[in-house]
């Protein structure tokens, strides 16, 4: 009761004689004097307040614990599904513009397997015969082309890459015009043959599809040309092909049911094919006769060097 009386009569002179009074200096005092013994007390303090937090964490509900890990593995899960679909959504978007851009007869498809064994180059597609498909049919990616159906079963194909040692399609320089055979290797290796060395084939030329055969669309991007190479008394370059597809790299392709009119050769593609070969044949021809007529010069000196050495033998038995 004293107590309380005291502090109502201290309280009242506090607010009679404001910030200047007795009581006020004597708390500033206090404050002064007791501030380092306070500012001890909160150093001595902290290491123990951090120590109980963390005895805190490490005591934290398990439970609490492994559900944060599961929503944090389920989070990065869908993550990686969102990433996929729009990759996915990207691709099939590529697909229907080269679709379009070409006017292709098609059947989408999407690639679900690599090769079974290491000696061919091969993928299996999700669609077969039950989808129209049959043995032949080209198949392409956004990227470019990568290779042609070899067999079909019901509900999937196998489709033999441009890579394989025994593919091989009609292709051309898109620059140039220069015709030839785009084939494969067993070590992977694409090249383009049958390119006369009086043909114009250069580093970075697109390589297309020349639509000679009637199997694939003419003017599909094959790959781009890395590497050329004229060596002396060869009758074609030896040129190396980078292909645009990498069938690991895209799941999406379309085969290429049928070819309309326009995706085929056309009468002037066909003559400028032969025309190169015709080409190529004169020239092996001018060849033959020159080398024909260098023979004959050589039997005629031999001739006439025998017709002296008689001349001279005669002459010293005379």
């Amino acid at each position: 009761m004293a107590c309380a009386l005291v502090s109502v009569v201290l309280f009242t002179v506090s607010c009679r004689t404001g910030s200047e009074g007795p009581l006020e200096v004597v708390r500033g005092g206090f404050q002064t004097i007791t501030s380092p013994v306070r500012h001890l007390g909160a150093l001595v303090v902290a290491p123990f307040q951090g120590f109980g937090n963390i005895m805190t964490n490490l005591t934290a509900d398990q439970a609490t614990l492994s559900e944060l890990e599961a929503e944090n593995a389920a989070l990065r899960a869908r993550n990686v599904e969102l990433e996929e679909a729009a990759q996915s959504a990207e691709r099939l978007q590529d697909l229907l513009e080269l679709r379009d851009a070409h006017n292709l007869q098609s059947t989408a498809a999407r690639i679900i397997s690599g090769a079974l064994d290491s000696w061919s180059s091969t993928v299996t597609i999700d669609k077969g015969a039950s989808d129209g498909l049959t043995t032949g049919m080209p198949v392409t990616s956004s990227n470019g082309v990568i290779g042609q159906i070899t067999s079909c079963g019901a509900t999937t194909s196998t489709v033999r890459l441009l890579s394989d040692e025994n593919s091989s399609i009609a292709a051309m320089v898109q620059a140039s015009r220069a015709q030839g055979m785009l084939t494969g290797s067993a070590t992977g290796e694409v090249t383009l043959r049958l390119v006369r060395t009086n043909q114009e084939a250069a580093l970075g030329d697109v390589v297309i599809t020349s639509g000679l055969g009637g199997v694939f669309p003419k003017g599909l991007p094959l790959g781009q040309i890395v590497s050329v190479e004229n060596n002396p008394g060869d009758l074609y370059l030896d040129i190396v092909v980078e292909l645009f597809a990498r069938a690991e790299n895209d799941g999406e392709v379309l085969v290429i049911t049928s070819l309309t009119e326009e995706q085929q050769a056309s009468a002037e593609d066909i003559a400028e094919a032969d025309a190169q070969e015709t080409g190529s044949s004169q020239t092996d021809g001018d060849s033959d006769e020159e080398q024909g007529g260098a023979d004959g010069e050589d039997a005629t000196n031999g001739q006439d060097d025998g017709a002296d050495a008689d001349d001279g033998q005669g002459g010293d038995g005379a």
